[in-house]
């Protein structure tokens, strides 16, 4: 009797290490540092900043001086990856953002993270299936002469998305790759052949001139500007499955925040060569969306166009399924600390992956793809007007949360090692942060203040307030969650950002019990 019990206790034991370890952990040593370097640079979509971003905003801003701004950008970017860089030596979690700010400013700070976290990082790729559907029945009509309508590519590659985010990261990583690279090479080209062959203003470096960034569209653009950086901080979210992430992570944040950097400034350089500093503008509020197309047409041929408009819509896929992985390990980790319901914080048994918060990710794609599909009045409305609607509200609302986050975040560094006792040894660490933190919250109010500009709504538009309200709701409603939980359960609140390391006592605990 006596060895039949200690045997159920210890298979109970091992059922809850189970239960506490495997399920609730990523698999470890899944992502090297070429794949985590891949999937982080694969959500700043490289070709579709060049394609969309840019002309949209000399287009709207006005500004010449563009490539300037993304120098700057560039700048308070690794002002801010210092400190943060820093903080991910410290804590792997797949929570990135939240678990950082919850060792800094404590549990219910982090819980109102996690929620505009994850509002944040599933509006910007949710967003981004509209403007991929539009682009896709356009293929459709201009190669093959058949009318598709949009959400019909849209909810496809929801489903293919969330097929691949159920498999391995290893899988996506190799996808991610290959789509990032060839991307990659034929923005270079563009810039090569923007340079040999420039418009009658030759080789101008007017658009470095800190006089091109007079004006009342500055703060704007920097909102415009600072969007096509998302996705070079979510390199501490894989922590977990990388193998050292102590020197994995922080190396491949700072590789991609300058390479992103240097990128995109040449890139949005080499449109004022290829149009002319003078012309740049104009040509941009002509073509919009068009403009890198028109120019490579002239100079490098109608092949290369042609396959640089496929690229442009395998790159929206790439960072549509780097969103997603994020995503949904937002979720896992939410999951497991009990923000959402433990089912999202268990791990598909086959791959080791997020699957439950994949599948959350995907059931709200879906769904929104569908309302908006709804909305669609081709009759009587601009049949462009749901599609672009979802790509720019959606997008500058993820934008918004992701700005707020990385402020915060440079907060907590500060608290965090001050706490520590660390102060001194961090000191210009902490400086970088303070810095990061006051210039990106800068940033954040021209955000909000400018909403309807960013958005395209009229003066007065309740757009103007009730997107970025969005955000605003998730932060509220954050800490709601956070007082409520400290106050009806302690221990739970305690464990916010801890995430592995919480259930890896417990299990330590089950053994030795």
């Amino acid at each position: 009797m006596t060895t039949g019990s200690s045997n159920a206790s210890r298979a109970a034991a091992g059922g809850i290490s189970t239960y506490l370890g495997q399920e609730r952990a990523l698999r470890a040593d899944r992502l090297g540092a070429g794949g985590l370097l891949l999937s982080v640079l694969a959500a700043t979509a490289p070709l579709m900043v060049v394609a969309g971003v840019m002309p949209t905003t000399f287009a709207v801003m006005g500004i010449v001086g563009q490539p300037l701004l993304f120098v700057v950008l560039g700048v308070v970017l690794v002002l801010f990856s210092v400190g943060y860089a820093e903080m991910s030596r410290h804590v792997h979690n797949a929570g990135a953002f939240y678990a950082y700010i919850s060792r800094g400013l404590g549990g219910t700070a982090g819980a109102s993270a996690a929620l505009v976290a994850l509002a944040a990082y599933s509006a910007l790729q949710v967003g981004i299936y509209g403007i991929f559907g539009f682009e896709v029945s356009n293929l459709f009509a201009t190669y093959a002469d058949v009318q598709v309508a949009w959400w019909i590519p849209a909810l496809a590659a929801v489903a293919v998305v969330g097929l691949l985010g159920w498999l391995k990261i290893d899988v996506n990583a190799r996808v991610l790759g290959v789509l990032l690279v060839v991307e990659v090479i034929l923005v270079i080209i563009f810039d090569v052949a923007s340079i040999a062959d420039p418009a009658k203003q030759g080789l101008s470096l007017h658009a470095f001139n800190p006089d091109t960034l007079t004006g009342a569209g500055v703060g704007t653009a920097l909102c415009f500007c600072i969007a096509a950086f998302t996705g070079f901080e979510q390199a501490p979210v894989y922590a977990e499955e990388t193998s050292r992430p102590h020197l994995l992570v922080p190396r491949v944040m700072l590789l991609a925040v300058g390479f992103v950097t240097v990128f995109f400034a040449i890139s949005s350089w080499a449109y004022t060569v290829a149009a002319g500093p003078s012309a740049i503008v104009g040509a941009a509020q002509k073509e919009s969306a068009g403009l890198l197309f028109s120019l490579t047409e002239s100079r490098l041929g109608s092949t290369f166009t042609d396959v640089l408009h496929v690229l442009f819509v395998t790159g929206m896929f790439a960072a549509l399924l780097s969103f997603h992985n994020v995503v949904a390990r937002y979720a896992f980790a939410m999951g497991r600390e009990g923000l959402l319901p433990r089912t999202f914080g268990r791990t598909t048994g086959t791959s080791g992956a997020p699957g439950t918060g994949s599948l959350l990710q995907t059931v709200v794609s879906a769904v929104v793809v569908i309302a908006f599909a709804v909305a669609d009045d081709k009759p009587t409305g601009d049949p462009t007007a749901p599609v672009l609607h979802l790509f720019t509200w959606l997008g500058n609302i993820g934008a918004l949360g992701v700005i707020l986050l990385m402020a915060a975040a440079s907060v907590s560094v500060i608290v965090f090692f001050a706490r520590r006792g660390a102060a001194g040894a961090q000191a210009w660490r902490l400086v970088t942060s303070a810095l990061a933190a006051v210039a990106l919250l800068v940033i954040a109010g021209y955000t909000v203040k400018d909403f309807d500009v960013l958005v395209g709504a009229g003066p007065g538009s309740t757009l103007s307030w009730a997107l970025p309200g969005i955000i605003g709701l998730a932060l509220v409603a954050g800490l709601a969650q956070g007082l409520l939980l400290r106050s009806r359960s302690p221990e739970a609140h305690a464990r916010i950002g801890l995430g592995n390391e919480a259930f890896q006592l417990d299990k330590a605990a089950q053994e030795a019990s």
